[in-house]
């Protein structure tokens, strides 16, 4: 099973299930962090084209899934602003072994950043947006 859910602001604590047969259970986190090239950032600005991102992201878990003979991979994201030291990514693999399952995971995060319709914005520290 491939999930996708988007979330306006920081992420909780995870809630995904463990999928029956689990072996191995790999979990990221994409955390804020207070420095983006140069400067010092107070938060990040996500936004999404959501029909295609929905779309992009499913299609992209039950790729891996098939690929990787996966038994579920749920991905969040947030939206709006997250702050510095907050989850605003994680990615959940549940496999039979771990081999496929962080093969899987970081080929998701690859393909995400590289070809899904969401941008993230920094807002400078000292700023007052």
């Amino acid at each position: 099973m491939a999930s996708v859910t988007f979330v306006q602001g920081p992420l909780g604590p995870t809630e995904v299930p463990l999928a029956p047969g689990t072996g191995a259970r790999v979990e990221f986190a994409g955390v804020v962090r207070a420095i983006e090239g140069d400067g010092v950032v107070a938060s990040l600005e996500y936004e999404a084209f959501r029909p295609m991102a929905d779309r992009q992201l499913r299609e992209l878990g039950a790729e891996l899934l098939a690929t990787f003979g996966l038994l579920s991979i749920s991905c969040e994201h947030s939206l709006g602003r997250v702050a510095v030291g907050a989850v605003s990514f994680r990615l959940v693999v549940d496999a039979h072994h771990n081999k496929e399952a962080i093969a899987a995971m970081s080929i998701f995060i690859d393909r995400m950043k590289a070809d899904v319709a969401i941008w993230k914005r920094p807002i400078w520290a000292g700023t007052h947006e």
